[in-house]
C-alpha cells in the first residue's frame, strides 16, 4: 500500500535536494500535505533541510530543499553467499559505506555461520560508524527464502533447510531484521536506486553460485503464495549433456553457476583451481582464452534470459552475473544474444548497477524496500531511544 510518506520520500530519493513545493508538482499531493509529511520525516530522521544546495536567486521568501538526511542513520546487510559473508552498512541513499567478506568456518553449520557473521557486523558498526543509529539489519541470499517468516527454506549449495534466519538475527542483534532472496531484493535496488528507475516492471535474473529470477510487476515484486517466485535453477535450458544434482539433464545452475563454470574451465586448463574470480580477474588482465569462455557464458545466460523475457515481457531485464558486470565484451555477448532471440531492444537489456557492491546493496536492500514503502511505520526499538 502506498502511503504519503512513501510518496514524498520516494520523490526525494529521485529528485532531491528538492524544494517542497517541487515535491508536490512532481508527486500530485497537496501542498499542506507535502509540508506536514517532510516535518514527520525530518522528526524521524529521513529528511533534512540543504538551504546550500541550491543557490537562491530570486526574490521573496527562498524555498528551502530538503534531501535524504544520510547523516543519522544507517542499514545493516549480511549477504549469505556459498563461500562467504558479505557485510556492509549502507547509507539510505542505497550507497555502500563498507564492505567485508568473511568466509564460512563450518559451511553446514547456519547457526555457526550467522552468528559469527551478526558478531563480526556489530563490530563492524561500533568502529566504522558508532555515531549512525542502524535502522535495521536486511540478509539476503540464494534459493528459496520465505521473507513474511524470514526463514531460508533451501539454499542448495548450502544445503540449508527451514533456516530461521529472522529470529536468530535478532535475538543476536536487537535489530529488526528482514529476510528476502538476493534476487528480489536487487530487483528493487535497481528501481529504487538503479538504471531502472521509473520502470514498474522488471525481470532480475541472478546468475552466481545460485541461478534465480525475480519478477517486479506494478511497481512489487511477485513472491507467490509460498515465496518460491523466481525459482528457475531447474528450468531445461542448460547443455542437456550435463546430470544436475537433482538427477535430471540440462538445469540451468548445473550449466551456468559460478562453481559449475569454473570447474569447466579448469577441466579446460584455463585456471589452476575451480574459482571464478580467477577466470574472470585472468580476463579482465588480457587474457583472449579467459575472455572467449566467459563470454561463452554470457551469450548462453542469454540465450535463458530471453526465453525468459519473451514469457514474462517485462520493460526491462537486469542480469546480474560476474563476467558482464566486469567486462564489457562479456556485457555486448549478453545483449546481442539476447536481442537475437527474443522480442527485447538493446536499451531494455542492462547489466547490473551496482558493480563490485552488488552483494552488499542485495543485502541492504532487503530493509531499504521495507523503508522506502512504509518509512512511517519502522519499529526500531534502539531508532526510537527506547
Amino acid at each position: 500500500m502506498t502511503t504519503t510518506a512513501s510518496v514524498v520520500l520516494a520523490t526525494v530519493l529521485r529528485c532531491g535536494p528538492i524544494a517542497r513545493s517541487g515535491i508536490a508538482r512532481t508527486s500530485g499531493l497537496s501542498p499542506a500535505a507535502v509540508t506536514r509529511t517532510c516535518a514527520a520525516l525530518a522528526e524521524a530522521g529521513l529528511l533534512v533541510e540543504v538551504p546550500q544546495a541550491v543557490p537562491y536567486q530570486g526574490i521573496g521568501r527562498p524555498h528551502v530543499p530538503v534531501d535524504i538526511d544520510t547523516g543519522r542513520h544507517v542499514v545493516a546487510g549480511l549477504h549469505v553467499a556459498h563461500p562467504y559473508c558479505t557485510l556492509t552498512l549502507l547509507d539510505l541513499r542505497g550507497r555502500v559505506l563498507v564492505r567485508r567478506t568473511i568466509p564460512h568456518a563450518t559451511p553446514d553449520d547456519p547457526h555457526e555461520v550467522l552468528t559469527t557473521a551478526a558478531d563480526e557486523l556489530l563490530r563492524l558498526h561500533a568502529d566504522r560508524f558508532p555515531g549512525h543509529v542502524p535502522i535495521g539489519l536486511g540478509v539476503a541470499a540464494g534459493g528459496w527464502v520465505d521473507p513474511e517468516n524470514g526463514v531460508i527454506v533451501r539454499h542448495a549449495s548450502l544445503g540449508w533447510r527451514d533456516t530461521e534466519v529472522r529470529a536468530l538475527l535478532t535475538a543476536r542483534t536487537g535489530l529488526p531484521v528482514r529476510v528476502d532472496s538476493h534476487a528480489r531484493a536487487l530487483a528493487r535496488a535497481e528501481q529504487l536506486f538503479g538504471a531502472s528507475r521509473g520502470h514498474n516492471s522488471l525481470l532480475h535474473l541472478f546468475v552466481g553460485n545460485v541461478v534465480d529470477a525475480a519478477i517486479v510487476t506494478g511497481g512489487a515484486a511477485h513472491r507467490g503464495p509460498r515465496s518460491a517466485a523466481g525459482d528457475v535453477a531447474h528450468l531445461a535450458l542448460g547443455d542437456p549433456a550435463i546430470t544436475c544434482e537433482c538427477g535430471k539433464r540440462g538445469c540451468l545452475e548445473a550449466t551456468l553457476s559460478d562453481r559449475a563454470w569454473a570447474a569447466r574451465a579448469h577441466r579446460d586448463g584455463l585456471i589452476g583451481r575451480p574459482y571464478i574470480f580467477d577466470l574472470v580477474d585472468d580476463a579482465a588482465a588480457g587474457s583472449p582464452a579467459a575472455a572467449a569462455h566467459l563470454a561463452e557464458r554470457a551469450r548462453a545466460v542469454g540465450r535463458a534470459a530471453a526465453v525468459l523475457f519473451d514469457f514474462l515481457d517485462p520493460e526491462v531485464l537486469v542480469v546480474t552475473e560476474l563476467g558482464t558486470n566486469r567486462l564489457p565484451g562479456c556485457a555486448a555477448a549478453l545483449r546481442d544474444e539476447v536481442v537475437a532471440m527474443s522480442r527485447a531492444s538493446a536499451d531494455a537489456v542492462l547489466t547490473s548497477s551496482f558493480g563490485a557492491d552488488v552483494l552488499a546493496v542485495a543485502a541492504g536492500a532487503v530493509q531499504l524496500d521495507v523503508l522506502y514503502a512504509d518509512p512511517l511505520n519502522i519499529r526500531n526499538p534502539v531508532w526510537q531511544g527506547v
